[in-house]
């Protein structure tokens, strides 16, 4: 371990984008004999946007707080480039948060909070001006904001402040605690699309929590999934929702159906929750075998028209909902709830209490032991 008077330095001379820059080895967190974290394993590249997701308490605040140095594992260690931070206290770590509720001095403009972080470090004057004013062009915040108080300023303004503040420390990694939870949806999609060319653009590590499902799959570059202090998967957005390992996932990383299935005695698959014999597609054969299977709502198709599909159930329509572009028909198959999702320009024209069959293919169930 490092001594807590040395800090990492976060200069990053001939550092290479998407290499490691921080791994978190056998990391676990306890509370009076309880582990809310367990056994964290995992890496992040530098310059990469990761987002750790899971319902709350699920732990991903406590991991921010153990990368920023606020709190400390209770087992296992954090290294960035080679060297343990565990015991680093957070002004020496090469990273900076950015809170859920911003944390600004409300008695100092906008200029003064961005330029806090370089007036500590003693930067003259004149250059901090110069520097605040680079960073309020790159959050989009007008020149003449620098004299504006913070509390005067929007709800977006203040947390682009704070992002600009975070840059004035010039860490290597930032780190989000929710940001945008407290901001309406449509300056929410603004902010998420702006923080995404930030990005791109400063070339920085980003490492953002949060709950929402579409701000993960929107701004990440990977996802971490956690769940009850479980880092359940790992992977880029479309890894995960295209091969959820767990039913856990599948359900989290957008709806789905989800059925239990066995191998039958005699061979082949059959579902406790469905009419009919299962066709899949799956490597594992063994008689003894049961798991579940999973098939997202855009998956599953209305058969008209004489048209085929490896599975196919008779069902009615128990409700529609209007998506915009798309539409959600909610359906009963026998006892089972089904989600069916098709684009609003190709929907069948059907009302609820219809008589309908819908069915998939084999390609399109993917297949989890639990």
């Amino acid at each position: 371990m490092l001594g807590h008077k040395k800090s990492v330095s976060a200069k990053d001379h001939g550092a290479v984008k998407g290499e490691p820059i921080l791994t978190l080895s056998d990391v676990c967190r306890s509370f009076e004999g309880r582990d809310v974290i367990k056994k964290i394993n995992l890496t992040i590249k530098r310059g990469e946007f990761f987002t750790l997701v899971g319902p709350s308490g699920s732990g991903k605040t406590t991991i921010l707080k153990m990368l920023a140095g606020m709190d400390s594992p209770s087992s296992g260690d954090i290294v960035y480039d080679n060297q343990s931070i565990s015991s680093i206290p957070p002004k020496a770590r090469p990273t900076c948060m950015v809170f859920q509720f911003l944390a600004l001095f409300p008695h100092m403009t906008v200029g003064q909070n961005i330029e806090f972080p370089l007036k500590i470090k003693g930067v003259p004057a004149e250059e901090r001006y110069d520097r605040a004013c680079q960073l309020m062009s790159m959050v989009q915040l007008p020149e003449d904001y620098y004299a504006k108080n913070v509390m005067k300023c929007s709800g977006g303004e203040r947390q682009r402040v704070a992002i600009a503040r975070a840059f004035a420390y010039d860490p290597q990694i930032l780190l989000f605690d929710e940001p945008l939870s407290a901001i309406d949806a449509k300056l929410r999609k603004t902010l998420q699309k702006e923080l995404k060319a930030l990005h791109e653009k400063s070339g920085k590590t980003f490492i953002y929590i949060t709950h929402s499902l579409e701000e993960a799959m929107f701004m990440s570059d990977r996802v971490g999934v956690l769940n009850h202090g479980v880092l359940e998967q790992v992977g880029t957005p479309n890894e995960i929702y295209a091969h959820p390992n767990s039913r856990f996932t599948a359900s989290f990383i957008g709806d789905t159906n989800i059925f239990p299935v066995r191998v039958r005695p005699e061979g082949g698959w059959e579902s406790s929750e469905l009419p009919l014999s299962v066709v899949l597609k799956v490597k594992q054969l063994d008689r003894n075998i049961e798991g579940y299977i999973i098939v997202r709502p855009e998956r599953l198709r209305f058969l008209t028209d004489g048209a085929l599909a490896d599975n196919a159930i008779p069902a009615k329509i128990v409700a529609i909902y209007s998506l915009g572009s798309s539409l959600q028909y909610e359906l009963i198959a026998g006892k089972k709830e089904l989600s069916l999702q098709l684009s609003s320009a190709h929907a069948p024209d059907y009302k609820v209490g219809d008589a309908v069959t819908v069915g998939w293919d084999a390609d399109d169930a993917i297949f989890v032991l639990n």
